[in-house]
C-alpha cells in the first residue's frame, strides 16, 4: 500500500515538474523520502493555487461579461430615449460623461443616478470636515507640543551652561584641593623632618647633662602655668587698685595692703623664676651648639 503511495506521488511529481519546466530538461535531485514529501507538498501547493487563480480568472471573466451586458443595455436605454449613442456623442459631451463615469466610480456609487450622487456627496461633505476638525486639532497639538519643544529646547541650553560652569567650578576646586594637600604633605614632611631634628636635639642635650625641666616640653608647660599666673594676678592687681581708691580704716587698710603686695610679690617672684628660665634655655642651647 505504502508502494502504490509512493509511486503515485512520484508520478504526480513528474507530472507537476514537467509542467513546470516544460520543454527544458528537469535538474537532477537526489530521490528520497524527504525530498519526495517536500516536493509532493510544493506540488500540491502550486495545484491549489492553480486552482484558485482559475476561479478569479473565471469570476472576472463572469464580471466582465456582466459589465459588457450592463453596458449595451445603458447603450440601447440611451438610444431608444432619446435617439443618442456614445460614439454620436461631441467631443465635450464625452468628456462629460467619462467625467460623471469618473465620480461614480471615485465616490463609488452603484450608478450614474442623482439619487446616488447626493449621499455620497454628503458622506464625502462629512469626511471632509471630519478631517478638517481633526486638522484643526492636530494643529493646536502641534503648536502646543511646539512651544513645549521650545520651552525644553530653552531650559536644556541653560542645564547645559549651569553644567559647564558646574564643571569649572569643579575644576577650580579640584584644583585647590590638590594644592592643599600637596602643602598638607609638605607640612607633615615639615613637620617629621623638625620632630625628628627635635628628638636629636633633646637627646642629644640629655647626653650633655640638662636638665629634663628645660626641655621643650616642659617649657611649653611652664609657659601654660606662666599663662595662668597671669591670668590669676590680673583680679588681684584690680582688687589690689580698689582698696587704694578707697578711704577705710588706715590700720585695716595697711594689713590688707601688706597682705596682697606680699601675694603679689611672691607671684611676681615665681613669674620671674619661671621667666628666667625661659631666657636661660635658649641661651644654653646656643652656647651647648656652638
Amino acid at each position: 500500500m505504502e508502494g502504490l503511495e509512493e509511486e503515485e506521488k512520484a508520478e504526480k511529481i513528474a507530472s507537476w515538474l514537467k509542467k513546470i519546466f516544460g520543454d527544458q530538461p528537469i535538474p537532477k535531485y537526489e530521490v528520497n523520502s524527504r525530498t519526495t514529501d517536500i516536493l509532493y507538498h510544493l506540488s500540491e501547493c502550486n495545484r491549489a493555487r492553480d486552482r484558485d487563480i482559475s476561479l478569479v480568472i473565471e469570476d472576472l471573466k463572469q464580471k466582465a461579461r456582466e459589465y459588457e451586458s450592463e453596458a449595451r443595455y445603458l447603450q440601447d436605454l440611451l438610444m431608444e430615449s432619446v435617439n443618442l449613442s456614445f460614439t454620436s456623442l461631441s467631443s465635450i459631451g464625452s468628456s462629460y460623461l467619462n467625467a460623471l463615469v469618473d465620480s461614480a466610480l471615485v465616490l463609488e456609487t452603484k450608478d450614474t443616478s442623482l439619487a446616488s450622487f447626493i449621499p455620497a456627496v454628503n458622506s464625502l461633505a462629512a469626511d471632509f470636515f471630519r478631517n478638517k476638525a481633526r486638522n484643526e486639532e492636530m494643529e493646536v497639538e502641534l503648536n502646543k507640543l511646539g512651544k513645549n519643544l521650545t520651552a525644553t529646547l530653552i531650559l536644556e541650553k541653560c542645564l547645559r551652561e549651569d553644567l559647564k560652569k558646574e564643571e569649572l567650578h569643579l575644576s577650580m576646586e579640584k584644583a585647590k584641593v590638590d594644592r592643599r594637600i600637596s602643602n598638607i604633605d609638605f607640612l607633615k614632611a615639615k613637620s617629621d623632618d623638625l620632630r625628628l631634628r627635635i628628638k636629636a636635639a633633646e637627646e642629644q642635650l640629655s647626653a650633655r647633662g640638662m636638665d629634663a625641666s628645660l626641655s621643650h616640653q616642659s617649657l611649653m608647660s611652664l609657659s601654660e602655668k606662666l599663662a595662668e599666673l597671669k591670668q590669676q594676678t590680673a583680679p588681684l592687681k584690680k582688687k589690689l587698685e580698689s582698696y587704694l581708691d578707697l578711704m577705710p580704716n588706715p590700720s585695716l587698710a595697711q594689713v590688707k595692703i601688706e597682705e596682697a603686695k606680699r601675694e603679689l610679690n611672691s607671684m611676681d617672684a615665681e613669674l620671674t623664676k619661671k621667666v628666667d628660665m625661659m631666657e636661660l634655655l635658649p641661651d644654653q642651647s646656643q652656647r651647648r651648639f656652638t
